[in-house]
């Protein structure tokens, strides 16, 4: 098999924080690798430099034996690489076609060669399963089909080396399988390809062979085979990995009721008539596939959407619509699904993000008490573990799992009576899940009512004393964990329940 890319001892800075340490890693044709490591232990920083967004301070990559310009990424893609970003770079107001062929064809160009670009495309999609309308809109196409958009890109751009950061971080389970199957019969091909991922089964059952980064060092190299998801856990945290396990419990007063409510947006309805009650003490798993209503389910709780019908009762009055002050001061704590957009403001501070949703608290005579957020955003870093930042630095710089610890420490300034957790291990590495499975049963503990909406089998089984599922808006009745096994709970996903051992 020979070798298709080469870096050796790459290393890079961001002020005084090491992302890369002098790391060095090999490729073959048509093999498979992963890349693992917790979150911000430089996997993406990496990638990143591979593909030319940023300069190595140090260190050479070679690919098909010739030395790669660094900080070029149109050198990059020359030279065969694409790269998949866990978001997207497309744009939904055009079509597929448009999509694939932007900056594809010199600017002085007179007429595009759409006809070219059109045969060209479909003979990539059928040739490596990628099935996909050239003429849909982006917009309107589901977050698979936008994947299979972003592959189709790059290899219309003649990869030979295929990146993918967290390809199934958005996916479903079935959508998570069918692209790695794609993948698979990628290389069979000969394209050779690195994938970033936290998810161990995957990592198992696609990779030739694992590397494992840990604070910006290459910590150890196996072939997938001769491994463990048991081993590669302790080698990505440097530590043995065991997640929390729920104690029996019983649960208190209800706290939340909501009766026939139903969401109308757009002129679609997201939400169908749903009612469920939430008790002090427990944890009310709700499953689905993306898609069926669950992020709006988590808005209208959370305040930032309304309801179009139906009633809530909070803490035994029923309630109008909230916005997210009112949610908060009335003692509910948040974890929306899409940290990025929802639950941070990229360009603001760690500590301005902490204090944002209790502004009113750390004001005085009209301005922000600095000194008082810094000092409260230092205890959330200490004691959830946030790494890659200080109070002062910008959120975005940190990695999702870090984001991710700082939003949950953000809901514990004062303990919740109510924790609406919407995805909240989605991206996360073995070690965080654990950290945050256990801050979640900790509340559950506490007293706190927790509702944990997640579209992972396995956590909500874990985590939950009753679960729903939802599909089209409908919520199903609630069984116990221990009547229901992974078959049953994804017949319950695609709308196939039963009534007689409902909760």
């Amino acid at each position: 098999m020979p070798r298709v890319l080469e870096i050796s001892n790459v290393s890079k800075c961001f002020g005084k924080t090491l992302a890369n340490d002098g790391i060095s890693l090999t490729l073959d044709r048509g093999e498979i690798l992963a890349l693992l490591g917790e979150n911000g232990a430089g996997k993406t920083t990496l990638m990143s430099i591979l593909f030319g967004h940023y300069t190595p301070d140090s260190g050479a990559i070679r690919v098909m034996g010739a030395a790669l310009p660094p900080g070029r990424p149109r050198a990059a893609i020359r030279a065969g690489i694409g790269m998949v970003h866990q978001h997207f770079s497309l744009a939904p107001n055009l079509t597929v076609l448009e999509n694939v062929m932007t900056g594809t064809e010199r600017l002085w160009r007179p007429v595009s060669d759409r006809r070219g670009g059109r045969a060209k495309l479909i003979g990539i999609s059928e040739r490596f399963g990628l099935k996909v309308d050239p003429d849909a809109r982006l917009g309107d196409l589901s977050v698979g089909e936008q994947q299979r958009v972003e592959i189709l890109k790059a290899l219309y751009n003649d990869a030979r080396i295929l990146v993918l950061d967290e390809p199934t971080a958005v996916l479903t389970n079935i959508e998570a399988e069918r692209l790695f199957s794609t993948l698979k019969d990628m290389a069979r091909q000969g394209l050779s390809l690195i994938f970033i991922s936290h998810k161990l089964d995957e990592v198992m059952s696609t990779a030739d062979r694992v590397a494992v980064l840990r604070g910006g060092r290459l910590v150890a190299e196996r072939r997938a085979a001769e491994t463990s998801k048991a081993e590669l856990a302790e080698l990505m945290v440097g530590r043995a990995v065991h997640r929390p396990q729920r104690a029996a419990a019983t649960p208190g007063a209800c706290v939340l009721e909501a009766e026939g409510l139903s969401v109308r947006q757009g002129g679609v309805e997201r939400l169908k008539s749903v009612s469920f009650r939430l008790h002090a003490g427990e944890v009310l798993g709700v499953i689905g596939v993306s898609g069926n209503g669950q992020a709006t389910l988590a808005q209208v709780l959370g305040g930032t959407a309304r309801r179009s019908a139906g009633a809530l009762r909070l803490f035994g009055a029923e309630t109008g619509d909230m916005g997210v002050p009112e949610v908060v001061a009335a003692g509910i704590g948040r974890i929306p699904e899409d940290r990025n957009c929802e639950g941070a403001i990229g360009e603001m501070a760690l500590w301005e993000n902490v204090v944002l949703e209790r502004i009113a608290q750390f004001s005085r005579r009209g301005l922000v008490d600095r000194r008082a957020g810094v000092a409260l955003t230092q205890q959330i870093i200490a004691g959830f573990d946030v790494r890659g930042g200080t109070p002062g630095s910008r959120i975005r710089r940190l990695a999702g799992g870090n984001m991710q610890k700082l939003i949950l420490g953000r809901t514990q300034i004062e303990p919740p009576r109510i924790l609406i957790a919407a995805q909240p291990t989605r991206g996360l590495d073995e070690g965080a899940v654990a950290a945050v499975h256990e801050r979640i049963l900790a509340a559950r503990q506490a007293g706190t009512a927790v509702l944990l909406i997640s579209e992972d089998l396995e956590e909500v089984m874990a985590l939950a004393d009753r679960i729903h599922a939802i599909v089209g808006g409908r919520l199903s009745p609630a069984v116990r964990p221990e009547a229901a096994d992974a078959r049953r709970l994804g017949l319950m996903m695609a709308g196939e329940w039963e009534m007689q051992d409902a909760v």
